[in-house]
């Protein structure tokens, strides 16, 4: 029972969810069934039609597991059809860009930690970069990287990680910063280099911030992936099925999306999760 009810609330959350989103799909798909429904048509029958279009405003919850279900069972995974094969193709491409927003951020935080000049130079424009809207930006690398042969996943890795590298910058700096003034006086009396302050005092302090920032910027490179690909009119990814999606008026399709990219990001933070559980058994700490 104890276990039960921490999963509880959620549970009722999700529920009245649900609730709300099947009354939301009656509401709006309610006129187009109720114009294809026979004129002795009962409110019964136009609810259920409601229900059950094959191309609706808004699909209901049954209509998305059910496109969801097909595209993930019923293909290859290598088929284009297959929504596992668009989810790896965005995957790829943010984990690329993740991995560049995390070394350059790391190096760049070090940087400013460590060079005042840099510190000043270049915190306002790393805040300054973030207030461009992704969705302006992207058209422009795009453009930009494709008459310089740069093609493929590279452009869409680039956005994936200038939309994350931000917090991993950010989250890295205040890590850096937060050892104790009085260790760091007390490695300077007993003659510590630069090298192993940072080694053995701030390195360590700083990954409790650096692993919550790449929590937050993992789901931001997958934003970041499935933005770039929309400008390109990509035939592989979520974002390219997003766009099938809308060009043919498909709305489960759309939804089956969206709910793979939500799982993706859930994915993707339980894998910076288990990273810093990892590593915090081998430096012998409680999980």
């Amino acid at each position: 029972m104890g276990k039960f009810s921490r999963f509880l609330p959620v549970l009722c959350v999700l529920v009245l969810l649900i609730a709300l989103w099947y009354v939301g799909a009656l509401a709006m798909n309610w006129d187009q069934a109720q114009a294809l429904a026979d004129d002795d048509a009962g409110w019964i029958d136009v609810a259920s039609a409601a229900l059950s279009l094959d191309r609706p405003l808004l699909p209901t919850p049954h209509q998305v597991l059910a496109e969801m279900n097909r595209g993930i069972f019923r293909y290859a995974v290598d088929s284009p059809r297959s929504l596992v094969f668009h989810a790896g193709v965005t995957a790829w491409a943010a984990l690329l860009g993740f991995m560049v927003a995390v070394g350059a951020g790391m190096l760049l935080a070090i940087g400013i930690v460590h060079v005042r000049t840099l510190d000043r130079a270049l915190m306002p424009w790393l805040v300054v970069s973030q207030a461009v809207p992704v969705l302006a930006i992207a058209p422009m690398v795009v453009v930009v990287l494709g008459n310089i042969g740069l093609t493929g996943v590279t452009p869409k890795a680039l956005i994936a990680g200038w939309l994350s590298f931000f917090p991993i910058t950010t989250g890295m700096v205040k890590g850096l910063r937060s050892s104790d003034p009085m260790r760091r006086d007390l490695m300077r009396t007993y003659c510590a280099t630069d090298a192993q302050v940072f080694t053995k005092l701030r390195w360590p302090g700083s990954m409790a911030f650096l692993f919550p920032a790449m929590k937050v910027a993992a789901p931001l490179a997958l934003v970041g992936a499935i933005v770039a690909e929309l400008p390109t009119g990509a035939q592989a990814g979520l974002g390219a099925r997003l766009l099938t999606g809308s060009y043919y008026g498909q709305t489960p399709q759309i939804w089956a999306a969206l709910f793979m990219a939500a799982l993706l990001a859930m994915l993707a933070v339980a894998a910076v999760d288990g990273a810093q559980m990892l590593l915090t058994r081998a430096r012998g700490g409680r999980l």
